[in-house]
């Protein structure tokens, strides 16, 4: 089961074991990780789930879609070239070992 861990703006961190073809937002809603609140569930529409890809993992990742990429001009706060929403992201054995940093 792949590791994912989540770097909070409040200073704690989350690690779990995560089955695989779970979205990182389910897997973040779960655990109850701050900062992550999946507004939409997973539906693309509000951006509240978005996470910052740390920069080791970016060129793992799959890269966003147009509409994921439209909704990442709505994430409050700015976005950066390594932003995500994490309803798009499915974790699998490649993604063992993600870290991704939750901002406010």
């Amino acid at each position: 089961m792949p590791n994912v861990t989540w770097k909070c703006f409040d200073g704690t961190t989350v690690s779990a074991e995560v089955d695989s073809g779970v979205s990182l937002m389910e897997a973040a809603l779960n655990l109850n990780v701050t900062g992550v609140f999946g507004d939409c569930g997973g539906a693309l529409s509000c951006a509240t789930c978005h996470v910052v890809v740390d920069e080791t993992w970016h060129d793992r990742v799959p890269r966003p879609t147009d509409m994921e990429t439209e909704m990442l001009d709505m994430v409050q706060g700015g976005r950066s070239s390594l932003s995500r929403l994490s309803c798009q992201i499915r974790v699998s054995d490649e993604l063992d070992g993600i870290v991704l940093h939750v901002g406010s």
